[in-house]
């Protein structure tokens, strides 16, 4: 855990006042700057030390066998696993014969600062050589968001107490070493050298680098070109197969500079040619010097202002959440900004953590903020799924179902969990992307998209469950044999949140192809088709206990034995990694929400006493071992109000990271997780749902918030939310008109005005309780 004071709660940055070598690898995955495309870790600008070094492209992936001791029908033969690509953000430092390294000599002065709204990473440091020379590196860091392919350093160094002859080294480094990850499930596999050189050249102050990793046959092109001013500098350059080296000395007096700017490119395909890659990253280099550093740092930051305009969640009273939200948002934004055509992963481009892979949690957790606060990014995700069509069709002939069967973690869009009773079986993946579907569709007016990419996926998802299922003789349509998103439950049947959200996914699909029959004709939808699944939805499966008056997380779970939460040691936390899944299995304890992630996304489906007896119930059995659980508790917590436990579960939300409460920030930060924040601020306490007579707001703000202000997309509208313990006001952004239910009642929005509402004051809440040490941390500014 990062305990260290080193981090002050500051509204637009997340400033490191020290440097703790302790933590340095959670502190790269913080400091990281990235697009979507391209992701620089914040190792320090030295290389050396390092927790784990990163430069990433998102898809850029090498295919590893899955050897099994028991092969099956319809195994993964391989897995993909993110790939750390030629590192182009290197710049070593040599002072009068003795390198800068921060374990040698004397480091007077060490501070980082990722600066929200200009979207760059700054660095100071003052170091004494270890023969007394002082000098101050002064570095600032970004990836852009208007030129996808290009990250820059701004570098410049000088002397404090006397001349010093300085050696900057700008390198380019391929295959770096990389550590052995933890006997951890959620680490990632490591792979020796998997670039291979094919081009190496120099022309001036440029670089170029063209490799090709082995088995997935992907060609990656980085080149990088540089600007040097200061007195007298003598530059030389040279590469090899695997480093490339811009090398510049200079003969420093106290007080003079020298200052250099690194532009690097980057490029990758899996098609286009050597000559072509080199092309490519040539022209643009050649961008961004036009550009300028001046350029390109005014370029973030009229790009990050139009963001944070649309995106910003405003938290008077509670400053570290204040800091932590509007972090989420950002690491969001850095994740998805610039993806066009890949995946989104759940670690984002921070870390190598699950492979690089994406799950659920996209369509779950991350698509629903980005639906409001950067809506083309939401478009650009689902195209991917969309793309991956072929892959997921085969996959589902290949079981014997009809439709698309997407996979529960992957790159390309192939399967590649090795866990099939946690993988395969997760069919609910299928309805999380049909919810971010359904979501961006009733979020504005892209008609385009609901016809084509939209229809498609409600259509071929819709398919998958229809024969998935199976009328019983009692009349109900049920789905057994599945796992939901408790993943201490597996292949059960009649999971609660599976059956809810595939009637959901059918009703959408047969109201989104009749209001486009030209193209659901295409996709040979029949109004039999559609019936039937208007039917199945009817007709589906929702398991109760009568006896306890509380819904069932699967037929048949309130009847299992529950687990002996008091004789297991807070030592043995996450259970997955103590217990064999054998016993979680047929016990009654949950990881992560599931009953209470239904009450969440489907909230029409449960009655307010429903809720809260659920949430009594289902509370004493989440140990939340798993990040996604508590924004989920907190936005329910909320709804029965328990507003104190709500606030606790939004801070360890957000702070997941920025405190690695689940100690492995250094894999990666958490994306579903940050998203969590902005889902427990808005959908907790602005009540926010989306259903299908429209948005629906129930204002309420705990103890420890004065202030909350948030915007929503709806409607094709931007409505701008701003909450005070009394008094709730909406104004419309963007938009002519805008109806909305406001704690049941329809209020109209219209442009130009105010309208200005109560916040509802909840009754106290039900006293619920938690597996012994399993609490969340009291929460308080």
């Amino acid at each position: 855990m990062i305990t260290h004071p080193a981090f002050p709660a500051e509204p637009w940055r997340l400033r490191a006042t020290s440097l703790d070598l302790d933590v340095l690898a959670q502190t790269e995955s913080l400091f990281t700057v990235a697009n979507g495309h391209l992701g620089w870790r914040g190792n320090l600008d030295e290389g050396d030390p390092h927790g784990l070094p990163g430069s990433y492209l998102a898809g850029v992936h090498e295919v590893r066998p899955m050897p099994y001791a028991e092969p099956g029908y319809g195994y993964p033969r391989s897995g993909e696993t993110i790939i750390n690509i030629t590192d182009g953000k290197i710049v070593r430092l040599i002072v009068d014969d003795e390198p800068f390294d921060v374990r040698r000599g004397r480091l007077l002065n060490h501070e980082q600062e990722l600066d929200l709204r200009a979207g760059v990473l700054r660095r100071s440091v003052d170091w004494q050589s270890p023969a007394g020379r002082t000098v101050r590196v002064v570095t600032t860091r970004l990836v852009s968001f208007t030129q996808r392919s290009i990250g820059a350093v701004h570098y410049e160094v000088g002397p404090l107490d006397g001349p010093a002859r300085v050696v900057v080294q700008s390198e380019l480094v391929a295959n770096e070493p990389m550590p052995q990850p933890e006997k951890d499930p959620r680490a990632a596999a490591a792979l020796a050298e998997p670039l291979c050189a094919e081009e190496n050249l120099v022309h001036g102050t440029r670089v170029q680098m063209i490799h090709r990793t082995s088995a997935s046959g992907l060609r990656v092109a980085v080149a990088m070109d540089h600007d040097v001013t200061g007195p007298d500098p003598h530059v030389a350059a040279e590469s090899s197969p695997d480093q490339g080296r811009v090398t510049i000395t200079a003969h420093l007096q106290a007080g003079q500079r020298l200052s250099t700017v690194k532009y690097v490119a980057h490029a990758w395909s899996a098609r286009r040619t050597t000559p072509a890659m080199r092309d490519q990253v040539i022209g643009e280099l050649a961008l961004a010097r036009s550009s300028g550093w001046d350029g390109l740092v005014a370029e973030q930051r009229s790009f990050l202002d139009a963001f944070w305009e649309r995106a910003d969640v405003v938290v008077d009273g509670d400053p570290q959440v204040q800091q932590a939200v509007r972090f989420a948002l950002f690491q969001l934004l850095q994740a998805s900004a610039r993806a066009e055509g890949v995946a989104i992963a759940s670690k984002g481009l921070t870390g190598r953590g699950y492979d690089g892979h994406a799950f659920w949690d996209t369509e779950m957790f991350v698509l629903p903020v980005l639906t409001s606060v950067l809506p083309h990014a939401v478009a650009d995700a689902l195209r991917w799924r969309h793309a991956t069509l072929p892959i997921v069709r085969e996959r589902a002939r290949q079981f014997g179902l009809r439709g698309a069967m997407f996979p529960w973690r992957t790159i390309t869009g192939t399967e590649c969990s090795g866990y099939w009773p946690a993988g395969a079986a997760a069919f609910h993946v299928d309805a999380a992307i049909a919810r971010a579907v359904v979501g961006y569709v009733r979020s504005g007016g892209d008609t385009e998209f609901a016809r084509t990419v939209g229809l498609d996926l409600l259509v071929e998802t819709a398919r998958l469950w229809q024969s998935l299922g199976y009328l019983a003789t009692d009349g109900t349509f049920r789905i057994d044999g599945v796992t939901g998103p408790d993943e201490y439950s597996a292949l059960a049947s009649n999971n609660l949140y599976t059956n809810l959200m595939a009637r959901v996914n059918l009703r959408a699909a047969a109201a989104l192809s009749e209001r486009f029959p030209d193209r659901a004709a295409e996709l040979s939808v029949t109004a039999d088709e559609t019936t039937a699944w208007r039917d199945a939805a009817d007709r589906m499966l929702v398991p109760y206990d009568e006896t306890r008056r509380v819904h069932q997380q699967a037929a048949g779970f309130t009847d299992l034995q529950e687990w002996d939460f008091a004789g297991t040691p807070a030592s043995n936390y996450p259970l997955l990694l103590h217990y064999p899944y054998f016993h979680l299995y047929r016990k009654q304890v949950v990881k992560q929400a599931d009953v209470v992630l239904a009450m969440q996304w489907i909230p029409d489906a449960f009655t307010l006493e429903e809720k809260i007896r659920n949430f009594t119930y289902y509370e004493r059995l989440t140990v939340r071992d798993s990040s996604l659980s508590a924004s989920s508790q907190a936005v329910v917590a909320a709804e029965v109000g328990a507003l104190d436990l709500a606030y606790d579960y939004l801070g360890e939300t957000a702070q997941i990271d920025l405190l690695d409460l689940e100690h492995n920030t250094s894999d990666g930060l958490h994306l579903a997780s940050l998203a969590g924040s902005w889902i427990a601020l808005v959908q907790g306490f602005g009540g926010v749902r989306r259903a299908r007579d429209g948005l629906h707001l129930r204002p309420v703000l705990p103890d420890g918030i004065a202030h909350l202000s948030f915007g929503i997309a709806a409607g094709g509208c931007r409505l701008r939310v701003d909450i005070d313990p009394e008094r709730t006001r909406y104004r419309l952004v963007t938009g002519d008109e805008l109806t909305l239910i406001h704690d049941g009642t329809q209020v109209t929005v219209r442009a130009g005005e105010v309208r200005v509402l109560p916040t509802v004051h909840l009754p106290p809440g039900p006293v619920v309780t938690q597996p012994p040490g399993r609490a969340p941390m009291r929460w308080r500014p």
